[in-house]
């Protein structure tokens, strides 16, 4: 799915081929089907753009190193999820590092057998969230762009084996693809906050997510 859209009203009952979401200028989109390197290293060479010139080589060589390390590794982890497209912010605000990422991915059922054709679209999709075992989620349903879409809410804890050192706030949207019953659009939202999953700033985050994926609209052929 591209995430470029051009709509028109008379081709509302035509296929969905892509989707977008308005993000501000300061979060960068890395596709991961096609195109990965050559934004890795946009984003790459822009940081290192940032380095204050006369810096000593000794102490920015490293950095550098390091910095490319960390970020082409969460790239692939994303990758090997066989997501669509990842969303990070590429700069901070302010003195504060948002430590937030949306991952895009799309979900293909098998072809449903006879007998649970009619199953009500909110249990296919609640079914697509819950499929990790997380407890205490916080669900929710309703319509995003004229498609159901359910939404969940929880605390993941840290998994530094994942790369994750601490916990983060997570907030999902499974939204079905119109005229396509098998078809599922994914969107993922992860903070760490402010070093605390649970604090102000996390909410401010989670609010912001949900405000991004109320632009949600659909590409259509």
């Amino acid at each position: 799915m591209p995430t470029e859209q051009t709509e028109s009203a008379t081709s509302a009952s035509a296929p969905v081929t892509g989707y977008r979401l308005i993000l501000p200028d300061d979060w960068a989109q890395i596709p991961l089907r096609q195109g990965t390197e050559e934004a890795v290293r946009r984003i790459l060479d822009e940081a290192f753009g940032r380095i204050p010139p006369g810096s000593p080589e000794d102490k920015v060589g490293p950095y550098k190193r390091e910095l490319e390390r960390r970020f082409r590794a969460a790239v692939s982890r994303v990758q090997e999820g066989n997501a669509l497209d990842l969303y990070l912010p590429v700069r901070s605000a302010g003195d504060v590092n948002l430590g937030a990422s949306i991952i895009v991915s799309e979900t293909l059922l098998p072809r449903r057998r006879e007998q649970a054709a009619h199953q009500e679209p909110t249990n296919v999709a609640v079914h697509l969230l819950s499929g990790d075992g997380t407890d205490n989620a916080d669900l929710s349903s309703g319509e995003l762009d004229g498609a159901l879409a359910v939404r969940r809410e929880h605390i993941a804890d840290a998994d530094p084996d994942q790369g994750a050192d601490l916990g983060s706030r997570r907030v999902e949207y499974v939204v079905a693809v119109p005229d396509d019953p098998d078809r599922w659009f994914a969107a993922a939202f992860s903070t760490v906050g402010g070093g605390d999953p649970r604090d102000e700033l996390a909410d401010a985050l989670v609010e912001w997510f949900d405000a991004v994926m109320a632009t949600l609209r659909w590409r259509r052929a």
